[in-house]
């Protein structure tokens, strides 16, 4: 037997929630070619694992790479997790499908996601284009959902209305569309302009689309503050009529209104487990959540699209409307809890001259300028163009551990990569959920973590050729050191990366050899049934 990459003597932890077992591991063509005792084969490669776990390939359930995947293909801060499939257009707001026109306020809109690289190459426009620009080489893997805010801009524009007939007749068609061309399913974001304005009949209509072309529902929905149980609730209800999978994106309780209540969340979806609804979710083992500073405005701040929202923010009359519902009352976009900025830290800028508030909080920045903190907010997020962002601590650590212990739950980063001090979450997930809740707490096993990391999620994607380490497998492989391996990121110095992950193959090539990246782009896009 030759192959072309051997691993040796590893304890394999094969994705499904088995217990480890000591093995070889031979890769040919790509693909799991045997696992065993592989005594008499050859290959071109070989890695000696004694004393390394060997597993499959991670997944992030939940990225923002949209644009840094393409902009910058070696795409390190995760590989070297060992992440070897990201999950693209979250949150209802990416870049297709679009038109010059829609791409163009998109760019400006998601600079605090993604900035707005100069003389890059936008040469897609429909979700398959988007997907094969993918294919052209990327580190890594990646798979797409069809985002709704983006879908719903193209239809009706960035109106804070319900869609005529005709619009949603044309957002059904565009999901339908998506979906055909490869994405695993529908996203929304119901805090972010333009997904806040959908009802929830809008959202059973779009969903009811998946009923016919598979895949799921993954919502950043209405609240994550001070009505976060209705709000999961109501997202129980929508895949309940449409009759569809719901998967849900960052599913946090934060806020010290949410302290103690994540039993409560639990048995609401184990009730609708039982009731025959397919209801899974992913989380990052953090504290601090990260977006984009105007995310917290109220929705019609952002009604009409930026050049309009940036007006409001600069007019003077608007200024003490914007104030109370911050400040005093909560915002849509605030998740209804008042804004306390002293745990909001500025995270990035996209101007140069506003870079001097980075790592420093709202609160104290407003003081050294010498302003109330709401006109300092409204006036750099208007000079910043939209592209400041920001890292908000509010999470409850109790809420995290009892999530994370679910038997629906996996991870997802929700990894921002851009601005000047980004979450570490980008750089440290995943190791952090090996090296703190693995092996320092043992809140979990490593069987269970490594499935939540890898076959569970590939599950929930529809990739039966993912997430397992049996042969005829895809060859997206991870060699880790169970006493070393931890994440180094933190929020001063957060694009810091893990120790203790020295092989990383996807599609069986090797990216990360011996802790070092190989500049290989084995990578590529993932269709959704194909």
């Amino acid at each position: 037997m030759t192959l072309d990459l051997l691993i040796r003597d590893g304890r394999v932890i094969d994705g499904a929630g088995n217990p480890w077992f000591h093995a070889d591991v031979g890769v040919r063509a790509g693909r799991i070619e045997a696992v065993g005792r592989l005594a008499g084969a050859a290959a071109a490669r070989t890695i000696d694992a004694d004393g390394l776990v060997v597993c499959p390939g991670f997944v992030d359930m939940h990225t923002h790479s949209d644009l840094q995947l393409l902009s910058n293909p070696p795409h390190e801060a995760k590989v070297r997790q060992g992440v070897t499939l990201d999950v693209l257009g979250q949150d209802g707001l990416s870049y297709a499908p679009v038109t010059d026109g829609t791409l163009a306020e998109l760019r400006v809109a998601l600079a605090g996601w993604n900035e707005d690289p100069p003389g890059f190459d936008w040469d897609w426009r429909s979700v398959g284009e988007y997907l094969d620009r993918l294919d052209r080489g990327i580190a890594i893997n990646a798979c797409y959902l069809v985002p709704h805010g983006t879908v719903r801009m193209l239809a009706m524009g960035l109106d804070d209305r319900a869609p005529t007939d005709a619009e949603l007749a044309e957002m059904k068609r565009l999901v339908r569309e998506g979906i055909e061309q490869g994405a695993v399913g529908l996203s929304s974001g119901l805090t972010y302009a333009p997904g806040m304005y959908a009802t929830d009949d809008e959202l059973v209509e779009l969903c009811s689309v998946l009923r016919d072309t598979g895949g799921y529902y993954t919502p950043h929905h209405r609240n994550y503050g001070s009505h976060s149980l209705e709000a999961y609730r109501a997202c129980i209800e929508i895949v309940r009529r449409a009759r569809v999978p719901l998967h849900y994106a960052h599913a946090h309780l934060g806020f010290p209104v949410n302290r103690g209540k994540a039993p409560e969340l639990l048995a609401m979806i184990d009730a609708a487990r039982r009731d025959g609804l397919d209801v899974t979710m992913d989380t990052y083992p953090y504290l601090a959540g990260n977006t984009y500073l105007h995310a917290y405005l109220p929705g019609w701040v952002l009604a009409g699209g930026p050049e309009e929202a940036i007006a409001r923010l600069r007019d003077p009359e608007l200024r003490e409307r914007i104030r109370i519902e911050l400040e005093e009352t909560g915002s849509d976009g605030a998740h209804g809890v008042p804004i306390d900025w002293p745990s909001h830290v500025i995270s990035g800028t996209a101007s140069p001259e506003n870079a001097r508030w980075v790592g420093k909080t709202v609160a104290d920045a407003a003081a050294e300028a010498g302003k109330r903190p709401i006109d300092f907010y409204c006036e750099l997020v208007a000079d910043d163009r939209l592209g400041a962002a920001v890292v908000s601590h509010i999470g409850n650590e109790e809420n995290v551990r009892a999530i994370m212990q679910h038997p629906a739950h996996m991870a997802g980063s929700d990894g921002i990569l851009v601005g000047e001090r980004p979450h570490p979450r980008g750089w440290g997930t995943f190791p952090r959920y090996l090296a703190v809740y693995v092996r320092e707490l043992g809140i979990l096993t490593w069987e269970q973590a490594i499935r939540k990391l890898t076959s569970l999620p590939a599950q929930r994607l529809g990739f039966p050729d993912r997430g397992l380490v049996r042969p005829g497998m895809a060859a997206d492989l991870v060699c880790l050191d169970p006493e070393t391996v931890r994440d180094t990121a933190t929020y001063e110095e957060p694009r810091s990366f893990p120790e203790g992950i020295p092989y990383v193959a996807v599609n069986g090539r090797l990216v990360v050899d011996e802790g070092r990246h190989t500049g290989d782009l084995p990578g590529g896009a993932l269709r959704f049934g194909r």
